[in-house]
């Protein structure tokens, strides 16, 4: 049970669970950017964008975060649940893997031609990328 204004927040992958604590407040990627989300936060379902799940307060050290990529968070006022395709901590980032990612990215939007759904494609493999080569830089 979450103590008084807190948060019970989980954080889950199809082969792990890599959050089951209790915080203060907890940063989340979205498709539209960034939000926080404090104990009494209104209902929401948003999908994952890549970028870092970063903990604030109570049972983890502050400032602890996961790289996140696909997936969704469903926000109530007392729990905060992450269903990640994948989500990492920064040192378990294989940065040479992350590179080949990202040159892999630019390759298929250069060869994108006039589609707009390979244009899209590309963006979001170079995202996901960039997002774990900030993250693993620290």
């Amino acid at each position: 049970m979450a103590e008084k204004n807190q948060l019970k927040v989980r954080l889950v992958t199809p082969d792990r669970i890599l959050v089951d604590q209790t915080v203060d407040a907890v940063e989340v990627p979205s498709k539209s950017g960034y939000f926080e989300v404090l104990y009494g936060h209104s209902p929401l379902l948003a999908e994952l964008g890549p970028g870092e799940v970063r903990l604030h307060g109570g049972d983890h050290h502050d400032g602890d975060c996961f790289n996140v990529a696909r997936g969704f968070v469903e926000v109530l006022p007392e729990r905060v649940t992450i269903l990640a395709e994948s989500a990492e901590r920064p040192e378990e980032i294989d940065q040479p893997a992350a590179q080949l990612e990202l040159d892999h990215g630019r390759k298929l939007w250069a060869d994108a031609g006039e589609d707009p759904e390979k244009y899209e494609q590309a963006n979001d493999v170079m995202r996901e990328a960039e997002s774990k080569l900030e993250s693993a830089k620290g």
